[in-house]
C-alpha cells in the first residue's frame, strides 16, 4: 500500500510499510528476493538467482540485511514480492473519540481481542479536522480512527460486531461500516492525502515527518505524552500512524525562516525518539534514520550493534561510495 510516489525498492530500501501492515505486513516479510548491484558493480540475488522460496535457512539472510540499508550497501534493483489473495468482503468505518487516549486505548483492546483487523488508522483531533476540511469530508474534530476489516462475508459480521463493541466501551461514536469500492476508496484517499493536508494548516510553511514505533501495550501512555509534548512546545504537529503496529508519525509544520521554531522543532524530535526507546521501542519506524536520527542510533544499539554496522558497510563498500555519511 505505498502512498505519494513510492517506489518498491525504494520502500525496501527504507524499511517500509503501510496501512495495510497491521495484518499483511511490512516490506520486510513481503520481500522473497532482491536484486543488487554491490558498490564493487557485481550484481547480488539476495536470495539465489530466480528463486523465490516463502522460507529458507540457507546461509545469512541477505534479503534482510539490504532492506532498510538507505542505499549505503548497494542499488536495489529489482524486488520478488509476496502475493496475498483479495478478500472476499472488506468493510471501513471511521470512530471519533473522546481523546487520543481513548481512540489508541481501543486500538490496544482491538488487536488485543485478535480482532483480524487489516488496516487501523490514527489521527489526532488536529489531523482529524485537516483532512476533513482537505478532503471536503467534514470529520468531527476529534481522536479519530479508521478501521477496516476483511474476511468473508460471515466472518466479517462477526468481526464488525466485535470491533463495534470494543469502540463503544472506548466511548467511540460515529461507527457507520462502508462496503461499497467507491466509499472505500474515498475514505482512504483522504488518509493518503494526509501530508498535504497537514500542510494547508500553514500555506507557505514547510513540512517535516517524524516517527517512532513503541510495543503496543506502551502506546497509549507514548502517545498521550507526545501529544502534550507537542502542546507545550506550541508546535503545529499533527499526529497520524498505523497504530496496529504501534507505530505513529508527527507531521511537524513550520517556519524554516524562523531558526527559534526550526530549533524547537529538533528538540521535539529528540525527545520523541527517546521517549520511544525509553518505552522499549525504536527512535523510527520508517522515516529519519538516514540522517535526522543518526544521534539517537547509538542509544539504540549500543556502541556493539554499531560497530558491526560499521563493520558490514566496510565488508561490502570499502571505499565509502554508496550515500557516504548517511546511517552511520
Amino acid at each position: 500500500d505505498p502512498g505519494a510516489d513510492a517506489s518498491l525498492c525504494g520502500m525496501a530500501a527504507t524499511g517500509a510499510s503501510g496501512t495495510n501492515a497491521v495484518r499483511y505486513g511490512t516490506m520486510r516479510p513481503n520481500l522473497l528476493n532482491l536484486r543488487v548491484v554491490l558498490p564493487d558493480g557485481r550484481l547480488l540475488h539476495t536470495a539465489g538467482p530466480g528463486r523465490q522460496p516463502r522460507k529458507r535457512a540457507a546461509g545469512y539472510d541477505l534479503t534482510s540485511l539490504f532492506v532498510g540499508s538507505e542505499g549505503t550497501l548497494g542499488f536495489l534493483t529489482q524486488a520478488t514480492l509476496r502475493l496475498h489473495p483479495l478478500p472476499e468482503a472488506t468493510a471501513v468505518t471511521i470512530a471519533s473519540f473522546p481523546s487520543v487516549g481513548a481512540a489508541v486505548a481501543c486500538t490496544v483492546q482491538v488487536l488485543q481481542a485478535a480482532v483480524p483487523v487489516a488496516r487501523i488508522e490514527f489521527l489526532d483531533e488536529v489531523m482529524a479536522d485537516a483532512c476533513g476540511r482537505f478532503s471536503g469530508m467534514g470529520l468531527p474534530v476529534a481522536a479519530t480512527l479508521l478501521l477496516e476489516l476483511h474476511g468473508s462475508r460471515r466472518s466479517l459480521a462477526e468481526q464488525q460486531q466485535q470491533t463495534e463493541e470494543i469502540v463503544r466501551q472506548n466511548g467511540g461514536s460515529g461507527l457507520a461500516w462502508a462496503e461499497g469500492l467507491e466509499e472505500r476508496e474515498q475514505l482512504w484517499s483522504m488518509r493518503h492525502n494526509a501530508w498535504y493536508a497537514a500542510l494547508a494548516l500553514r500555506p507557505g510553511c514547510q513540512g517535516y515527518s517524524t516517527d517512532v514505533c513503541v510495543p503496543i501495550s506502551r502506546l497509549p501512555d507514548v502517545v498521550v505524552e507526545t501529544k502534550q509534548d507537542l502542546q507545550a512546545s506550541s508546535l503545529t504537529g499533527p499526529m497520524v500512524g498505523h497504530v496496529g503496529d504501534g507505530n505513529f508519525h508527527c507531521i511537524l509544520v513550520f517556519n524554516s525562516q524562523d531558526p527559534e521554531e526550526a530549533q524547537r522543532i529538533h528538540a521535539f524530535t529528540q525527545r520523541l525518539g527517546r521517549r520511544a526507546l525509553a518505552a522499549g521501542g525504536t527512535c523510527t519506524g520508517e522515516h529519519g534514520v538516514g540522517l535526522g536520527k543518526r544521534a539517537l542510533l547509538q542509544e539504540e544499539l549500543g556502541q556493539e550493534g554499531l560497530d558491526t554496522l560499521r563493520s558490514i558497510k566496510a565488508a561490502l563498500d570499502p571505499h565509502n561510495l554508496m550515500n557516504p555519511g548517511k546511517v552511520l
